[in-house]
């Protein structure tokens, strides 16, 4: 063992994160080490408070120190269109746009059978209850193009037929600024089958 072993339970416990290697993780441990006292101590009563503040929103399932959170809570947003994401992470990209209006609901998680991973162990019960229960016009499904959040888009898309809902999928294809070379064939496939009157 090269350090204390403190130092390694920290080391362990960075670890731990997503994305984290043993190098980042000793780096990580060192520099919290090196940091004041102070700061420390804030940034562990951060993390401490985080865990015991935030919890789900009820109405969306998304990640909020209020609930409802602030979306679901807001007079302004458009109540009767809900876009339909796998993880609350999804959320930020949609609201740096500014494009959006309405309302979300979070499904933490895709179907993939392949995982053991069926309709019951996501949010799609409370997305049905919700589209009963409110004045719901249009669902809009922004799951990721991969064969999980399409397998789930096409699912959802079907249960929530009986309620004459508008039901679109975003569009996927081909970023702006790329180049139709060095774009893979599921990607042109898509932007050929999304294509649009100009």
């Amino acid at each position: 063992m090269a350090f204390s072993v403190s130092i390694e339970k920290l080391i362990e416990e960075f670890e731990k994160l997503p994305g984290i290697g043993h190098k980042t993780a000793v780096r990580l441990a060192f520099h919290v080490l090196n940091l004041p006292y102070e700061d420390a101590e804030n940034f562990a009563k951060t993390i401490i408070d985080a865990k015991k503040n935030l919890h789900y929103c009820s109405i969306c399932n998304n990640i909020s120190d209020t609930d409802p959170c602030t979306i679901c809570a807001n007079a302004k947003r458009d109540k009767s269109v809900i876009c339909v994401v796998e993880d609350v992470r999804d959320i930020i990209p949609i609201e740096k746009t500014h494009e959006y209006n309405g309302v979300y609901h979070v499904l933490h998680g895709v179907i993939s059978p392949m995982n053991g991973i069926g309709p019951n162990d996501i949010k799609v019960k409370e997305l049905v209850t919700r589209i009963g229960n409110d004045d719901v016009h249009e669902l809009i499904l922004a799951t990721n193009p991969n064969v999980e959040g399409e397998a789930t888009a096409m699912y959802i898309s079907k249960l929530v037929k009986p309620f004459n809902i508008k039901t679109t999928r975003i569009a996927h294809g081909i970023p702006i600024g790329g180049d139709l070379e060095y774009v893979d064939e599921v990607t042109l496939v898509k932007a050929f089958e999304n294509r649009r009157e100009i």
